[in-house]
């Protein structure tokens, strides 16, 4: 039974984080095909930029998104022009700042899977007359699954956990954006120590669960 207070913080947690994962999975693993299977001019500083969110302090990447998202924004701009809606202060901002943060880990884990695939069985399909869509589906990626789940898994762990992003972009509002980590950072500045006690363990064990899970899948052998 979940405490008073650690409810909400958590559905919305699993929720942002899931949501994230899963738009960070589609365009992670469709990048990652593109990085290693083309050649083409700035591949590499594709692949840094991509990757940028990963080592970036997460207020620097939260002020990007602010830029980016707010209403005076590139993007932000558009948006409440067009539909007259932003996504700052809300639970979708929060996902867009988990989904980049997640990307990184499953855009380079989908790569080295990709680049691990034998590519004459690639071949050997193409002489069979097989579509470059029916190889993927067919033969690269069921060779890749393993690296490519691995890496979402991890991904999905680092969209729970994020907080810089999130609170700049989602803001702190309880039941609305509030997530596990700045539900955790309430409660410590509000000296609340047993709820804080119950989110932090609720967030390491869905961590830890995450973290073997993905290490039990690269110890298979066979798909």
């Amino acid at each position: 039974m979940l405490p008073d207070g650690a409810l909400l913080p958590t559905l919305l947690t699993l929720k942002v984080a899931s949501l994230a994962t899963l738009f960070a999975f589609v365009c992670g693993i469709a990048i990652a095909f593109v990085l290693a299977r083309r050649e083409f001019v700035g591949k590499e500083g594709l692949d840094a930029l991509l990757t940028l969110p990963m080592v970036l302090p997460p207020t620097v990447l939260g002020y990007y998104l602010v830029v980016l998202f707010g209403r005076n924004g590139w993007i932000g701009h558009w948006l409440d022009g067009q539909f007259g809606y932003s996504l700052i202060f809300t639970w979708q901002g929060a996902v867009v700042a988990a989904a980049i943060v997640s990307l990184p880990l499953i855009l380079k884990s989908a790569r080295a899977a990709y680049e691990g695939v034998d590519r004459n069985y690639e071949d050997a399909a193409r002489t069979l007359g097989q579509s470059e869509l029916a190889i993927f589906v067919r033969v690269t990626f069921p060779l890749a699954w393993r690296g490519i789940l691995a890496g979402t898994l991890l991904g999905f762990a680092r969209a729970m956990g994020e907080f810089g992003a999130t609170l700049m972009i989602a803001g702190n509002l309880p039941g609305k954006t509030q997530t596990l980590s700045l539900a955790i950072y309430d409660a410590v500045q509000a000296g609340e120590d047993a709820l804080a006690n119950s989110l932090v363990l609720i967030t390491s064990i869905v961590c830890v669960v995450v973290l073997v899970g993905s290490s039990q899948i690269l110890k298979v052998r066979h798909f």
